[in-house]
């Protein structure tokens, strides 16, 4: 076992010793080491509930006879620092879960892993260390929350709190329905009820075969949830003593059929990074066009929030990942999970109990997957957009740029009424580089909605979006504007065309019009000039490519 490196011979005395100190008896020393990596915090709702997780987990490690040993990874709660300086943090703070847990695991020579996650970059970031380091591992996500109600309508966070702003702001609605809605949207513990980032994350985890079948939809909180936590403690000392390693589970198929899921279920575009990120990690190469391919051939056949009405739960009672997978079986790659059943297996034990929530191949929402790979002029490099929450009305959009150096002053101008339709709203220097962080732009996007010119006006961003955002909103735009991306020349006034048909996105402007613009561009001054976004500005990579640290 990997641990003896820490725990036999003669030398090791002073190494035993201290194990001796957490507690742990001379009876346990030659039983596999499980750490468990738990990302409970107070901060974020979808991680308060995991202090009972993390009883599950270890009960289970024990039976099935192994030392747990739970360790902490910190987390941020998009919700929460949405909208200011606080998201600068959240893409950046993936790569520091990734360093984290590789260092402890390789400090104590741990034997497995299991990864205790839920919310947005937390479970990539767990993820891409499970890649990384490549030993026996497996994930638990905590789950998504229940719908909130008021007045007997169901609330989901996004749609019911970050647009109650806009139709506030709008005289939509009035200061006791915005009072209530606050209180009422998010009842429980759980990751936010639609397929946000967090859910979408949760599900393609369970497709790429890291967790338990039933995993990613299990509601937070509930008895189901506790048992697949018991019995994945059990199964990561089963896959320790078997030495099943991540990267003979996270193969290109298994990639692939993440890919066939995310574009099914129309899962955030958030996905698109890091998935990226996930497979350099386990050493495979997926291309920004591999997504829009399989988007081609891959119909979307979930409608949940933010782009439909169904929400998490009703996913769950329909027959959560497995009953998407029976819809898919033969369009999936039958390759091998760590439950030991194959794709093939988990579909066909599965049971579909809503034939609306889960439709049928051939009657789906949309004839084509939830996320499209958009080219042109303002994006060589491509950028991202999820076609499933954009009415088929908006495909072709034509609009007059209105250009924003950053989120803020792009929001005070939504807000103030300034944005009338016909508009394209253009935030720039919000890239990875640029932000530096990639920031979310879901405080603009849903104040659009809420003013009511969701239909009427897009967003354009070399930034990206939560998985909450709906509308006509185009992100991951490449190269970024603060490495002299042709977004950076844009002005006030210029046409901007997006067509979702033909997968482009473009200025009217001829190339030597943005070459002259481009000559005379300057890189503006660092936003941030010291501490850790100081180093991740200059170490980043390419939304294209991932955002992933060179």
């Amino acid at each position: 076992m990997k641990s003896d490196r820490v725990k036999k011979g003669l030398e090791r005395m002073p190494n035993r010793a201290l194990l001796y100190g957490t507690g742990i008896s001379s009876s346990v020393m030659n039983k596999p080491f499980i750490g468990i990596a738990s990302s409970f915090t107070d901060l974020i709702p979808g991680h308060v509930g995991m202090r009972r997780l993390e009883r599950f987990t270890e009960r289970g490690v024990a039976a099935g006879g192994g030392v747990p040993f739970i360790f902490g990874i910190p987390g941020i709660c998009d919700g929460i620092a949405m909208g200011h300086t606080g998201m600068k943090y959240s893409l950046p703070s993936r790569e520091l879960i990734a360093d984290m847990i590789e260092s402890i695991c390789t400090a104590h020579q741990l034997d497995g892993l299991l990864c205790l996650t839920n919310c947005d970059k937390i479970t990539p970031g767990m993820l891409m260390a499970i890649a990384r380091l490549n030993i026996p591992s497996i994930v638990v996500t905590a789950g998504p929350m229940i719908s909130g109600n008021y007045a007997g309508k169901r609330l989901s966070l996004v749609r019911d709190t970050f647009e109650a702003v806009g139709g506030f702001k709008n005289g939509k609605i009035s200061k006791d329905e915005f009072e209530a809605v606050e209180l009422c949207a998010c009842p429980s513990q759980g990751s936010c009820q639609g397929l946000y980032t967090a859910n979408s994350m949760s599900c393609l985890t369970e497709t790429l075969g890291m967790s338990l079948p039933g995993c990613g939809t299990a509601l937070a909180g509930s008895a189901k949830k506790d048992r697949i936590s018991y019995e994945s403690g059990v199964k990561i000392v089963n896959i320790v003593r078997r030495n099943i390693l991540p990267r003979t589970i996270m193969t290109e198929k298994a990639f692939e059929n993440a890919i066939k899921m995310d574009m099914a279920l129309g899962g955030s575009t958030n996905t698109v990074l890091h998935l990226m990120a996930i497979a350099k990690e386990a050493g495979v190469k997926l291309e920004l066009e591999l997504f829009d391919k399989i988007s081609r051939k891959t119909p979307h056949i979930t409608n949940l929030r933010p782009g439909g009405d169904y929400f998490m739960e009703d996913l769950e009672y329909a027959g959560g990942i497995p009953a998407v997978m029976k819809r898919m079986r033969q369009v999936l790659n039958n390759v091998q999970t760590l439950s030991d059943k194959s794709i093939s297996q988990i579909a066909a034990e599965a049971n579909i109990f809503n034939e609306d929530v889960i439709r049928a191949l051939n009657k789906p929402y949309h004839d084509e997957g939830g996320i499209f790979i958009l080219k042109g002029n303002i994006a060589p490099d491509g950028a991202v957009v999820k076609q499933s929450a954009i009415s088929r009305k908006n495909f072709r959009f034509k609009g007059t740029a209105r250009v924003f150096d950053s989120e803020e002053i792009a929001m005070s101008a939504i807000l103030d009424k300034k944005i009338k339709k016909g508009g394209c709203v253009v935030i720039r220097y919000e890239g990875p580089r640029g932000g530096p962080g990639m920031r979310e732009m879901l405080g603009p996007t849903s104040a659009i909605a809420g003013m009511g010119l969701g239909e009427d006006v897009a967003l354009i961003t070399d930034g990206r979006f939560s998985g909450g955002t709906r509308g006509i909103s185009v992100g991951h735009i490449s190269p970024e504007a603060a490495v002299g991306g042709p977004i950076s020349v844009i002005k006030e006034g210029d046409e901007v065309v997006i067509d979702l048909d033909k997968r482009l996105i473009e200025v009217k402007l001829s190339q030597t019009e943005i070459k002259q613009r481009l000559s005379s561009w300057t890189r503006p001054e660092p936003k941030i000039k010291e501490g850790y976004l100081a180093r991740y500005a200059n170490m980043v990579s390419s939304a294209s490519q991932g955002a992933v640290l060179d």
